[in-house]
């Protein structure tokens, strides 16, 4: 079949297709990520694109706003290609770099601090060097058998596996320096299994991945194994986001799409694979030389990972295929490192509790803990763990996209130009702004929006349902296409050219975000017969999180009343346990007993976290005595 060829303006960049394919399809093999939050079913209404030239179809209009139309914009996902085209991306349809959290401390320090007597360094990879007996005609024993003996007593395991690939090879690297060889061995759940074999007793370096896939962004450490210090680290938004914004949307492409698995297997892939081709670059690794991976990841990521079907993750009663999969050599993934290294996923919990928050838990050493602690991941779902040392109950609840830009009018994530403080004068409603890289705004992200929220609230702009105050004496008030309407940031001062509103619509879309977050918080401690004066000390992770402002997040009632220094923020914690467990075999271990120890409540199950929820749609709260700290609200 004949091909037509999409050009991408300013890009310069060229897709050839098949006719008949998206736009939003086209930009993706031209290696242009346009904005898609609802995976190119045409509901959302941000990957807008301009036809200059060339001839094309519309599969459907899709959500689309008149202003658009007029425009001369359409829908990408559901404008096809028929003849060759000339397409010009507008600035705020694409998908740019994202301001991915990663720790601002100096890098060595940090790392050598995390490693304590408790977590001694003990790799779960390691290389040792045997010098072996030369074969005789009486002592006959096999290349591999002989290998065997020496390894076992050396490393103290009787179960050693080897891959096939190397054990094909082995006849040779042994001879190769008179029986002496370099074993780089990994040990998992009892078993030491041969990841290289080298001649010679080599001082070589040798290398581990730790692997934080979120949903938003990936972060990926390189970590030398011998002195347990972290080489370098990078991080980016996960590529499958022009799948969907959320993971419900990607659990649908990848069950109902006919190529839909391979697809979001295919994204990360690419997105991991990338930020490990930087590192290696950077730092002069080879890439055989990295031999183990530790990946964390929600329970969803981890299957679309391993490319194992979420399908019934999403349908009740939400059962996962596995929590705690088996070790995967990388060449079975398709994972650019040494073929034979392992990739360890940590355990998951249940279906919305995943190894990211296993992670977490490892990390904050809540679990040896004598006082209450809250752990909180905030992003499109709200995943929590309280308790200590005695008892540790977990649970998730789907806040949505709205803290990652989905759903609200000009919302995104957190990219350059993203707002992401916001300051309103209580008299003259006039409003001050920041914005990701000091640049022009383009829109809003999640810390800016929930700035916004208690600012409106403050200024007196909406009620505490939500509600605008339209009588308010200024023109940032204004009545929209949909719904009233607050001007952030008028059209001369923006990059997109655009006033940025927030909308009412975009007000209640907050407000169900976040009764969703503090509802399940409520019901965790309902569940367990606790108040939140019972928690001693609230730790929250995460690239949202970490952005937050406390008393904001206390004013809107996302967060509970608490004084501000029980709050603590602890970054990326996902990718610090799996750093921990990639370099302390106590820590490994630790992660896999808290997957089986940590409770699941299920907050679907029963009328509690549905009560909890809908008394939480209001700012505050409808219970003001919840939030004793703001006095009396009208």
């Amino acid at each position: 079949m004949d091909k037509v060829t999409v050009f991408f303006f300013p890009d310069n960049l060229v897709a050839h297709v098949a006719p008949g394919t998206s736009l939003l399809r086209a930009a993706s093999l031209a290696g242009v990520e346009l904005k898609s939050t609802c995976g190119g079913d045409g509901t959302c209404g941000r990957c807008l694109v301009k036809v200059k030239d060339g001839r094309v179809r519309a599969e459907s209009t899709g959500n689309i706003s008149k202003k658009a139309k007029q425009a001369g914009l359409v829908l990408a996902c559901k404008t096809l290609a028929d003849g060759n085209i000339v397409v010009d991306i507008p600035r705020d349809s694409r998908l740019d770099q994202h301001q991915v959290l990663l720790d601002k401390k100096d890098i060595l320090l940090e790392e050598e601090e995390s490693l304590t007597a408790e977590y001694p360094l003990n790799p779960l990879c390691r290389k040792v060097k045997v010098s072996l007996p030369e074969p005789t005609l009486t002592e006959n024993a096999s290349d591999w058998t002989r290998l065997q003996v020496v390894l076992r007593n050396e490393l103290n395991c009787q179960a050693i596996h080897i891959s096939l690939p190397i054990l094909r090879s082995l006849p040779e690297t042994l001879r190769g320096k008179d029986w002496r060889v370099t074993v780089t061995v990994a040990e998992l759940n009892g078993c030491a299994d041969v990841v290289q074999v080298e001649a010679g007793h080599e001082e070589s370096k040798f290398f581990g991945l730790a692997v934080d896939i979120g949903t938003t962004t990936i972060v990926v450490y390189l970590v030398d194994l011998d002195s347990g210090l972290s080489i370098g680290k990078k991080g980016t938004y996960n590529k499958q986001a022009r799948f969907g914004d959320d993971v419900i949307s990607r659990m649908i492409h990848a069950s109902e799409k006919a190529s839909g698995l391979d697809d979001l297997h295919k994204a990360v892939l690419e997105t991991i694979n990338q930020l490990i081709a930087e590192l290696l670059s950077q730092y002069q690794v080879n890439s055989r030389d990295v031999q183990l991976a530790v990946v964390a990841g929600n329970t969803t990521m981890t299957h679309l990972f391993l490319r194992l079907n979420p399908k019934y993750l999403r349908l009740e009663p939400y059962i996962p295929l596995a929590t705690a999969p088996p070790p995967i050599r990388a060449q079975e993934l398709g994972l650019q490192i040494n073929p034979s290294a392992y990739v360890v996923c940590l355990p998951s919990v249940a279906s919305y509790v995943g190894g990211d928050i296993v992670a977490g838990t490892l990390v904050t050493k809540m679990a040896k803990a004598e006082e209450i602690v809250l752990f909180i991941d905030i992003g499109t779902n709200g995943e929590m763990v309280l308790g200590n040392q005695d008892w540790l109950v977990s649970s998730a609840c789907s806040a949505g996209p709205a803290f990652e830009g989905g759903g609200i009018t000009f919302g995104m994530r957190a990219m350059q130009g993203a707002i992401e403080r916001v300051v309103i004068d209580r008299s003259s409603y006039d409003v001050t702004v920041s914005t990701v890289g000091g640049l022009k705004a383009v829109g809003i992200c999640g810390s800016g929006l929930i700035d916004c929220l208690a600012q409106f609230r403050e200024a007196g702009i909406i009620d505490r349902a939500g509600k605008m105050q339209t009588d308010i004496a200024t023109p940032r008030m204004r009545q929209g296409d949909d719904s009233w309407e607050f001007v952030l940031v008028f059209s001369e001062a923006t990059e997109c050219g655009k006033d940025i509103v927030v909308t009412e619509n975009d007000v209640k879309n907050l407000l169900r975000a976040k009764g969703a977050v503090y509802a399940g918080i409520r019901s965790m401690l309902k569940a367990v017969q606790l108040g939140e004066e019972s928690i001693d000390k609230v730790l929250i992770a995460g690239g949202f999180g970490n952005y937050l402002n406390i008393r904001d997040a206390i004013i809107i009632g996302l967060l509970p009343d608490l004084p501000a220094e029980k709050y603590t923020f602890i970054g990326n914690s996902s990718v610090k346990g799996a750093r921990l467990a990639l370099l302390s075999q106590e820590a490994f271990h630790e992660a896999q007993e808290l997957g089986k120890k940590i409770t699941y409540l299920e907050l679907s199950a029963g009328n509690d976290f549905m009560e909890e929820f809908m008394a939480a749609l209001f700012l505050p709260h409808t219970d003001l005595t919840l939030f004793p700290s703001l006095g009396k609200q009208k």
